[in-house]
């Protein structure tokens, strides 16, 4: 069950496109002058201090990573909320939460058009990714090969489904990082909708133009510590995406050597599960360049071992500075509170991946919006 609270808004903290962030007293907390909110335009309408509000507090008093956060259900007594936006499809289907999107592929959709008539993504690179984090690793490595690369972000629907969650996003938006987000499955908040994966990358190919996509869940990842129960198994998914579409699927790792977790040490068993049981097709897997000796043998003895090296295309790759390339975006990245200088393997893997993704697309005769439908 849901634990729920009411309250009343008692500051606005920040705004950005499709949340806000408040302060909510809860009526059974009333010594407090207010806990942490979001409100998710799309689903509670924008909030004014005074409001009162429903609100689902279950993950902060689990303790769970969601940073702290209330998330607010809904508006009480302050009239109606009304949602004039065009479309018929719905993404977090039957739960009170569920919004209305126009999806590329609905006749309506300006788009439909073009996503309808591509066929395949014409070879595209697509780098698969597990972790949100990696995005813009991925998009600033890519970036550096040629600037001009036309780069998209997929949102798959593993994790955070409201993409206007994500701090970071609106940052990939504003310094022009990604040409744009879609959002895919129950994932919504995109500068363009999907409502699969497949139809998500054929849109990024073909309305956004892009010369290579990365495909990630976004913040807040689950875990189990058991071999297939982690929502991670979706960069599997999008190798097989990838492929089945006519792409070219690059495997960004998840590595690690600060993660006090043994499962997550060198290379993550979330990528060996991955890739060497659930993805069916062959990727291209960048394994950064190592300067320690030992941690370079022990990880290919994991990829062997777990099968990825019989099973996909191992590139090694010379992985550019990843503080560098974030600071060039004016950036800040963490993973598990963990920046470049703390897990250093880490960025260096998913800057080896936007690397080899971006030589592959500019060696394609990407850079100029190649992908457009034409």
């Amino acid at each position: 069950m849901a634990r729920i609270r009411s309250g009343r808004v008692t500051a606005i903290l920040a705004r950005r496109p499709g949340v806000t962030e408040a302060l909510v007293a809860l009526d059974d907390d009333p010594g407090r002058g207010g806990q942490p909110a979001l409100a998710y335009d799309a689903v509670s309408g924008p909030l004014r201090v005074g409001d009162p509000v429903v609100c689902n507090t279950t993950a902060v008093a689990l303790g769970l990573g969601t940073g702290g956060w209330h998330l607010v259900m809904a508006r009480v007594g302050t009239g109606p909320v009304d949602d004039a936006g065009p479309g018929h499809v719905m993404k977090a289907r039957y739960t009170p939460s569920q919004v209305r999107v126009l999806a590329v592929e609905e006749q309506a959709s300006p788009h439909r058009a073009a996503v309808a008539g591509r066929a395949d993504l014409g070879g595209m690179p697509v780098v698969c990714a597990e972790l949100h984090s990696m995005v813009p690793l991925v998009a600033a490595a890519a970036r550096a090969v040629d600037g001009d690369l036309v780069v998209a972000y997929v949102m798959s629907d593993g994790a955070a489904l409201p993409l206007a969650f994500s701090r970071l996003a609106a940052e990939l938006r504003a310094t022009g990082l990604v040409a744009g987000i879609v959002t895919t499955g129950q994932a919504f908040g995109g500068d363009l909708e999907a409502i699969t994966l497949h139809s998500g990358l054929l849109a990024a190919r073909a309305v956004l133009g892009a010369d290579l996509a990365v495909v990630a869940q976004g913040p807040g990842g689950m875990g189990s510590d058991t071999r297939y129960g982690f929502s991670g198994v979706q960069a599997a998914e999008a190798v097989n995406a990838a492929a089945a579409l006519g792409g070219r699927p690059v495997a960004c790792l998840r590595m690690s050597t600060a993660d006090a977790r043994a499962r997550h040490r060198g290379v993550s068993h979330h990528s060996l599960t991955g890739l060497g049981r659930l993805a069916l097709a062959r990727a291209a897997v960048a394994v950064p360049e190592l300067d320690d000796p030992a941690l370079a043998a022990a990880v290919d003895r994991q990829l062997a071992d777990a099968g990825v090296t019989a099973r996909h295309e191992l590139v090694r790759v010379a992985a550019p500075d990843p503080a560098k390339l974030l600071a060039g975006w004016g950036l800040r990245v963490t993973t598990m509170g963990r920046g470049p200088d703390d897990d250093p393997v880490f960025f260096a893997a998913a800057a080896a991946a936007g690397a080899l993704a971006g030589r592959r697309a500019a060696g394609a005769g990407g850079g100029r919006g190649g992908g457009a439908a034409r």
